[in-house]
């Protein structure tokens, strides 16, 4: 008996772009989860949903780092509120990028995972 994974096919730029929206989205309900399932699960399903995937995780470190160098500084306190907003809207507007076929850079993001 052979392995029924072994000669799975390629997925189609249809399903590479549904598999790319859902990850921001569910990264708008799972922060941190869904980018780091997404980038270990899906890199290699293809090229779009490779480059979604790192972008997202990218963005998730680097709001996680924003939110932390704020919290910890006094003058941070006043605008942490800004953060969640940023997220949020950066979030559905990749999502909707996305939906269109486009290769998302998410703005004022680290590229940690090149």
């Amino acid at each position: 008996m052979s392995n029924p994974y072994e000669n799975a096919r390629a997925w189609t730029p249809d399903e590479e772009k549904l598999a790319a929206v859902l990850l921001h989205v569910a990264a708008i309900f799972f922060e941190f989860l869904a980018p780091i399932i997404g980038f270990f699960f899906l890199k290699d399903k293809g090229p779009f949903v490779l480059h979604h995937a790192k972008e997202s995780l990218n963005f998730s470190i680097t709001v996680l780092l924003i939110a932390v160098v704020l919290a910890i500084s006094i003058i941070g306190w006043l605008i942490i509120w800004a953060v969640p907003a940023y997220w949020v809207i950066c979030r559905i507007i990749a999502a909707l990028q996305t939906s269109q076929g486009k290769f998302f850079k998410y703005p004022l993001t680290i590229r940690f995972i090149k």
